[in-house]
């Protein structure tokens, strides 16, 4: 049975309507199927999708993305990837059901698989805590990176939490330093790395896995610091200010694409990817092996520097750029002109208050004379 959200409900009479009109038994028997009715509500459900989603605001995308029937890492993972082969715990202290890590190909080329999983219905969500990973699933993944990258294989994460686990457990046994000992290692890697959310990105949580080289984002899913609940409650002590908070955010895969945050945008059928998950699960796939490809050409030392200036970019107009004066490993900083020009004023606004009102007063006494 499909599940709908609350701006879809049109939607939801629409299809019961086109259902109905489908089932050939009446209460007074046997009656002919109207193929033209079911035709004309076929096209205004394709209008109201579209009408729909397109104008879908930050939170609307944000329900989308949190959608019960969007298909999760495990069915990407069956789908997009073949001879799949699952390898667990971190050596530690255990294994961490909320990632499913592994080994597999794609397009006959091997990958490591790091996939966040929250589980299709309650048993299997209890299970993997809701994609909330533990101290024990980051250690796991950085295992599995560092021997991936020993043998030359790229990485492939697909990103889907609402954050890390919280729990007292959790922060007893070193959350904190887990998921910086993964942002760290994902960094540092000689290998490609490319991680593709295909739903909820929360917090450091999402971050750990997704500082690669190059960051896919399916079209209606979210990647934010905090969960727009969180955001309302910390900056106006009101859970409802949600909309505010997820518009303030930019955590839509538009916006971030615009913002660098973000390396491409992987469009989704019309309605969310839980319309067409067969579909979406091809077109990733032809986007990681397409992304992947760009890498082939590249040294160790070169895709580590790519991703390096990829993040150092973020957020400067120009960025780093390869320094003449310096080793050809290092980067320099490029300042852009209005940067120099507001970093001058702040250092010397007094100075420049004081030109200004001069040069005004003698603008003033000019005309006046």
């Amino acid at each position: 049975m499909r599940n709908y959200l609350e701006f879809e409900k049109e939607i939801k009479s629409l299809e019961e309507d086109l259902e109905s009109s489908k089932n050939p038994f009446e209460k007074d028997g046997i009656s002919e199927v109207n193929t033209n009715r079911i035709s004309k509500i076929q096209e205004e459900i394709a209008e109201k999708l579209k009408d729909t989603y397109s104008n879908l605001n930050s939170w609307q995308k944000t329900l989308v993305a949190r959608h019960e029937d969007r298909p999760k890492a495990n069915f990407y993972i069956n789908n997009i990837f073949s001879n799949f082969t699952m390898l667990s715990g971190d050596r530690l202290y255990g294994e961490d059901k909320s990632i499913i890590a592994g080994f597999g190909l794609i397009d006959g080329r091997s990958v490591l698989i790091l996939g966040q999983e929250k589980g299709d219905n309650l048993d299997s969500r209890l299970e993997r805590n809701f994609g909330m990973m533990k101290p024990e699933g980051y250690r796991k993944c950085i295992r599995l990176m560092r021997l991936a990258e020993r043998f030359k294989i790229p990485i492939i994460s697909l990103i889907d939490t609402p954050g890390a686990y919280p729990g007292m457990g959790a922060e007893k046994r070193g959350q904190a330093n887990a998921i910086a000992e993964s942002i760290e290692c994902c960094m540092s890697l000689k290998v490609p790395n490319i991680s593709v959310i295909i739903g909820e990105g929360g917090s450091g949580g999402a971050i750990a896995l997704a500082s690669s080289n190059k960051v896919l984002m399916l079209e209606h899913s979210i990647y934010s610091v905090i969960s727009p609940e969180g955001c309302a409650s910390i900056l106006w002590r009101d859970p409802s200010k949600s909309l505010e908070a997820a518009e303030a955010m930019k955590l839509t895969s538009k916006d971030l694409l615009k913002l660098g945050i973000i390396d491409e945008v992987i469009n989704e059928p019309l309605g969310g990817a839980h319309r067409d998950s067969k579909q979406v699960a091809i077109d990733i796939k032809k986007s990681i092996i397409e992304n992947l490809k760009s890498f082939d050409k590249l040294t160790g030392e070169e895709i580590f520097q790519q991703r390096k200036t990829k993040f150092l970019k973020i957020g400067r107009d120009q960025g780093f750029k390869k320094s003449t004066d310096l080793p050809d490993y290092s980067l320099s900083y490029s300042e852009p002109v209005l940067a120099k020009l507001s970093r001058f004023y702040q250092n010397q606004k007094y100075l420049v208050s004081s030109v200004l009102i001069i040069i005004f007063l003698l603008i003033i006494i000019t005309v006046l004379m």
